[in-house]
């Protein structure tokens, strides 16, 4: 009686154990997949997009066999399922049961002759050999773009040059400017990897807080999971602004994000020095450098600087004004590994006078914040501090080095603070809440400023009024 017992649950277990692989023709059967939409943001014609995973999950025990895969339309999208990419191929594709197939999925589409986005969408269909047929469907949005110069071969322009808001670009090296370089607003300029520009003569970037100009890699996609490539430092080189002689050069509402160098503005004159403003701007997550200004007179005003790999600002000749600035060093601070390179031991600011040969470096920071997540953010290198004309007032600062006579009136970090400062510091990628150098509403920058310095700038780098006895340091006003 054991025996036969025991042979009938071998028996048992030896059909379980085979069902997975006996193919069913049950029309109740589904495969099951891991989005019933596959979509893609900006994908620029002629250029195609990165490549899509959909997953294919046979829950059930027994085989599911597909006899025919194919596009609607079939002129977009090029898929590829488990290594074949002739649709045509697969004739009798099986899943075996508590099974899965790989589907990669990517875009190649001509020019659309638009300059708005275009909505190019198609259907995936699987018809089973149980009678069933199911559906994927795919869209992206097709972008036409103006492109300069192809890698390995840059541009110059002898003459001026504009930027237009009619249809993105895209610069695949380097783009040298001899005359005027002028961005209009809403401009938006997608550098490819390794390509930077130029600009040898003056600069007019006119961006207004409704349409701001963009400037970034041309990595629209993401690096993996739900982490943009644009959260990635390092994707393009940077801007340059070369002056042999007395230039001017104008930003207002620029967001420059994630190259080598953000910007930097070098001149060879020692007299009349370049004149560099910029107000509403938005310089942020670089391998190396924010902003450098070398041998340049400044005035940055109602401006975020966040996010470098090295100084997040570095002043060496010429006067530079910070008014209403948040200079913000937390770069790599995050539980996710995706930055080319690590934060090296570099304070968020680094203000160098000591050159003998280059004019003198007097740079002022009125109603500002200077942090990171490290100790000391501002590094004055000055042959005698109480010497050094420039001045620090109604600012939040984070430094253990800082003992200028004329830095008093601002409200210094201490180790004992448990107020946050922004409403995020600290990147959580599974969390998707990424860097937010607004205030907290409990942030010791609050309150501190210098009201009467802030009269010119009514207004913070969101249009948030500032009329209040004293207005927060920083460039943007808390509001709840």
């Amino acid at each position: 009686m054991r025996k036969n017992l025991f042979l009938i649950v071998l028996c048992v277990l030896a059909l379980v154990s085979c069902s997975e692989y006996q193919e069913s023709n049950d029309p109740s059967l589904r495969l099951v997949f891991s989005a019933d939409t596959v979509s893609f943001d900006t994908v620029f014609t002629e250029q195609g997009s990165a490549t899509t995973q959909l997953m294919i999950y046979n829950r059930y025990n027994s085989v599911i066999a597909i006899n025919r895969v194919w596009l609607e339309e079939g002129e977009v999208f090029l898929v590829n399922i488990d290594g074949e990419q002739d649709l045509s191929r697969l004739t009798h594709m099986t899943i075996n049961g508590g099974d899965s197939a790989f589907v990669f999925i990517r875009v190649r589409m001509a020019a659309l002759n638009s300059n708005s986005p275009v909505l190019v969408d198609d259907i995936l269909h699987f018809h089973l050999t149980n009678g069933t047929t199911q559906d994927v469907r795919l869209e992206a949005y097709g972008q036409d773009a103006e492109r300069i110069g192809r890698k390995g071969c840059g541009r110059t322009e002898k003459g001026d040059f504009t930027f237009t808001a009619v249809k993105p670009y895209i610069i695949y090296d380097t783009l040298v400017v001899g005359g005027a370089l002028t961005m209009n607003p809403g401009a938006r300029i997608y550098m490819h990897q390794g390509a930077c520009i130029y600009a040898l003569g003056d600069v007019s970037a006119n961006g207004t807080l409704d349409q701001p100009i963009l400037i970034r890699g041309d990595r629209v996609d993401n690096l993996f999971d739900s982490v943009p490539y644009l959260y990635a430092g390092g994707s393009w080189n940077g801007i340059y602004l070369q002056a042999e002689k007395e230039q001017t050069y104008h930003l207002s509402y620029v967001d420059i994000l994630s190259g080598n160098v953000g910007l930097m503005s070098n001149s060879t004159c020692t007299d009349a020095l370049p004149q560099l403003t910029m107000d509403g701007c938005r310089i942020h997550n670089h391998t190396l450098y924010g902003l450098v200004l070398l041998n340049t007179d400044a005035t940055i005003t109602n401006s975020e600087i966040s996010n470098c790999g090295s100084y997040c600002v570095y002043c060496e000749g010429g006067k530079h004004d910070f008014i209403h600035t948040t200079i913000a060093s937390y770069f790599g601070y995050t539980n996710i590994r995706i930055q080319s390179a690590v934060k090296e031991e570099t304070a968020a600011v680094y203000i160098d006078n000591l050159s003998k040969t280059a004019p003198k470096t007097i740079t002022s920071f009125i109603n500002s914040i200077i942090t990171g997540y490290r100790a000391n953010q501002i590094v004055v290198a000055t042959p005698l501090d109480r010497f050094y004309p420039g001045t620090f007032v109604g600012n939040y600062l984070k430094t253990d080095t800082l003992a200028l006579p004329h830095a008093a009136e601002n409200i210094y970090w201490q180790k004992t603070d448990t107020a946050k400062v922004f409403v995020n510091d600290f990147y959580k990628y599974k969390e998707y809440v990424y860097y937010d150098f607004r205030l907290d509403s409990l942030s010791p920058a609050r309150n501190i400023g210098d009201s009467i310095q802030a009269l010119p700038y009514p207004a913070d780098r969101e249009g948030t009024s500032r009329a209040l006895m004293r207005p927060d340091a920083g460039c943007y006003q808390y509001h709840p």
